[in-house]
């Protein structure tokens, strides 16, 4: 199966940007379905975003209000998140999952492979 590792994560003020990337090794990146996954302290682990395995289609949490953009580069076997308007609710821990190639999902167990994540913290 892939592995992932995510990137990009950091401590900004309200308002900023961040770009998380998430890059794969091993596999076959360009048939799975990929998402993004958000975790902040003492709540459940929760879907942001999902992209197809070609980038056909993309798929947001109805928080994500327009702010972010999910895109994948297959060529380069990597995936990012662009962040914008990020407010002190976004503070959390971000994961990038893996799924095999049938449809989109929601849910972090219809997901094989997770990265270790990486951390935003948005001060306000």
């Amino acid at each position: 199966q892939v592995q992932l590792v995510e990137s990009g994560g950091g401590m900004v003020q309200a308002g900023a940007s961040l770009r998380l990337s998430c890059a794969a090794a091993g596999g076959t990146f360009n048939r799975y379905f990929m998402g993004w996954f958000r975790q902040a302290p003492g709540k459940e682990r929760e879907f942001v975003a999902a992209i197809t395995d070609n980038g056909g289609s993309t798929y947001y949490a109805d928080f994500v209000q327009g702010r972010f953009t999910i895109a994948r580069d297959n060529a380069k076997k990597m995936m990012y998140l662009q962040m914008n308007k990020l407010s002190p609710e976004d503070t959390a821990v971000y994961y990038c999952a893996a799924r095999r190639n049938y449809s989109y999902s929601i849910n972090t167990r219809d997901y094989f492979a997770w990265g270790q994540g990486t951390q935003v913290t948005v001060s306000s």
